[in-house]
């Protein structure tokens, strides 16, 4: 695997060694050992799955506050996704400050997102999975998150009228948003 720095403190792309044949591929998506040996010491407790079924849905910008923060580890195992995450650390110097990956079945890029970071996708084709590994369990009175189009924000995603679930639609404004990370 290479571990591939991004503009945030503790988030990495990661390009897992594809082995393709005539028969298709074969890929390590997650081994303990690489991730310590990159100082990732997270220990992971769930995985999830998510499917898409048109272009154009929008999930996020979604995080748990402490003291059941997530770190996540993102993969698309059909379609494609740009995803995007945003710092909410605020001792952190990119604090607000938001950053865009596509990650598809094709390109087999991961991107692992420490805790402090709102995540969320817009899927670029019909029929989008997602699979992500947690390294804590969903907490209801956790569930937090910012609204997709946040004017301060204001994130360059590939679709001016997302297919967005009610929750979603209903999430504040970054603006006055208290952050519960430091």
């Amino acid at each position: 695997m290479e571990f591939i720095q991004t503009k945030f403190n503790d988030v990495w792309l990661i390009e897992p060694k594809v082995f393709t044949d005539h028969r298709g591929f074969f890929l390590e998506s997650f081994s303990q050992k690489e991730f310590a040996d990159n100082g990732i010491a997270a220990y992971f407790v769930q995985d999830n799955h998510s499917k898409s079924v048109e272009k154009g849905v929008l999930r996020g910008l979604h995080f748990q506050k402490p003291p059941h923060a997530q770190c996540k580890i993102v993969r698309i195992t059909k379609g494609a996704v740009y995803d995007v995450i945003v710092d909410l650390r605020k001792s952190s110097p990119t604090y607000g400050q938001w950053q865009g990956f596509e990650l598809s079945e094709n390109n087999f890029r991961m991107l692992l997102v420490p805790q402090g970071f709102a995540h969320g996708f817009c899927t670029l084709e019909p029929d989008t999975e997602m699979i992500y590994k947690v390294n804590d369990f969903y907490a209801p009175e956790c569930d937090s998150g910012i609204i997709w189009n946040d004017p301060t924000l204001n994130i360059g995603w590939p679709v001016e009228n997302p297919i967005l679930s009610d929750k979603d639609a209903r999430l504040g404004n970054f603006k006055g948003f208290v952050s519960p990370f430091e």
